[in-house]
């Protein structure tokens, strides 16, 4: 596996330079109805966009394809049932989804400092789980790389309330954890969420990971990715998606993104770390992609008291400046956190999910086009272009594409499909922008 720490560049590559030309998808039960048929249907959007996912000459090897799922109780439940893991009830615990190194003596040094960092941050950590996979599908330079799978499972402190409140302390510890040790990367590690993904060819993905055949891996929301790594060597940590996010494009302003992110670094405050705020310290890891950057900052963000959407649209804001039709105190919601954080900008789809809401938005020119369909039976079914999925056209009653600037949301705990004037009137008028105010965050 890549090591996280810095290598010397090989030849003229500079990662400043790296783009992407990926396809990426969706699906959400709008009710929050958890099925087998959503994850299934999610695996077929991805496998159906082979045309966007690079591989090596011989064919064999891809720049890598991924999936991320609600943590489902029933399949989890069952999975460690025979290791004699007590999980509790859903939400009760957290899955952390590893990358360790082969080497034996070096992974279990890690798998004891997570252990033992998960316990200083108050917590119970609860074993340890081998995911099963099938390495003999894959291509040679695939293998060659490929890490040590496991998953992690820590227990939620009574004193602590399920999902955001969990969380927070999970990537509290998973962010100690990365400061400890480079050798081992952290695909997921959340009460709500996982990821699975990797060096794959589209069609490898479902193949290599047993527990996505399991009938009773079960899911509300699933969004998938498949890389095409133009400028950049694809590696098994490089797969989307992140923790957040799956992103289609590039963020063009992103050396000056992540300058000033780290500028702000001296004067951040929390009341959600108070006095832990260097464990969580730097929040922008340079040596990711431009997606992993994004991520980075958007999971600040959110673990700092800020909802999920409202941090898509600070980061990538509506081209508000001179829309002399949109309304004045949506404008001034712009207006104003365009002093706090400047546009992450450039031709970008992007898909996000905390496990309870899924969302997609579109940068503000429009140049990475998306497509959904939302059915009657209450499926909204998403894709970078159309014909990623075959869809009984009978059963579609709404067929559209997202706009630039524009932003549509599922919330499945509401159980409905939010629009995006909905939303920025929702935000815009919890406080008087055009007045001024003081900001959580």
């Amino acid at each position: 596996m890549e090591s996280q720490s810095k290598q010397k560049l090989p030849g003229l590559y500079d990662p400043r330079f790296e783009h992407d030309n990926c396809g990426i998808g969706a699906v959400a039960n709008i009710q929050g109805i958890k099925t087998h048929e959503t994850v299934n249907q999610a695996l077929h959007i991805v496998e159906n966009l082979e045309h966007r996912a690079g591989k090596d000459a011989e064919g064999k090897t891809g720049d890598g394809v991924g999936i991320m799922l609600q943590i489902s109780h029933s399949f989890f439940t069952k999975a460690v049932k025979p290791l004699g893991i007590a999980i509790g009830g859903e939400r009760e615990y957290g899955v952390g989804m590893f990358f360790f190194p082969q080497d034996e003596l070096v992974r279990n040094q890690a798998m004891k400092m997570f252990e033992i960092i998960v316990q200083k941050e108050g917590m119970a950590f609860l074993g340890w789980r081998v995911v099963p996979t099938t390495p003999d599908i894959l291509g040679k330079k695939a293998v060659d790389v490929m890490p040590y799978i496991a998953q992690g499972f820590v227990a939620k402190p009574e004193e602590v309330k399920a999902g955001l409140e969990f969380d927070r302390k999970l990537y509290m510890a998973r962010r100690v954890f990365e400061q400890s040790n480079e050798d081992t990367y952290v695909v997921s590690l959340s009460s709500r969420t996982i990821v699975y993904k990797g060096m794959f060819l589209v069609g490898e993905l479902r193949r290599f990971f047993k527990d996505l055949q399991d009938e009773d891996y079960r899911s509300a929301i699933a969004i998938v990715h498949s890389r095409f790594s133009t400028n950049t060597n694809p590696s098994w940590m490089r797969a989307h998606p992140y923790r957040f996010i799956v992103h289609n494009g590039e963020i063009n302003t992103i050396r000056g993104n992540v300058d000033k992110m780290i500028a702000r670094e001296e004067n951040m405050e929390s009341e959600y770390f108070k006095y832990d705020m260097h464990k969580v310290l730097p929040i922008i890891n340079e040596e990711g992609s431009d997606s992993a950057m994004l991520d980075n900052a958007l999971e600040f963000m959110v673990m700092s008291g800020m909802e999920l959407p409202l941090a898509v649209m600070v980061t990538i804001p509506a081209p508000w400046e001179h829309d002399k039709y949109m309304d004045g105190e949506i404008k001034d919601f712009y207006r104003y956190y365009a002093t706090m954080m400047e546009p992450w900008d450039g031709p970008a789809s992007i898909l996000f999910t905390d496990g309870d809401v899924v969302g997609a938005v579109l940068d503000r020119n429009g140049l990475r086009p998306s497509r959904y369909y939302i059915t009657e039976d209450g499926y909204m079914i998403l894709a970078s272009e159309v014909g990623a999925i075959s869809i009984d056209q009978t059963k579609v009653v709404k067929k559209d594409r997202l706009r630039p600037g524009r932003m549509l949301l599922v919330d499945t705990k509401e159980g409905r499909l939010i629009s995006d004037e909905e939303l920025k009137r929702r935000y815009a008028s919890r406080k008087p922008m055009g007045n001024g105010w003081t900001p959580i965050f």
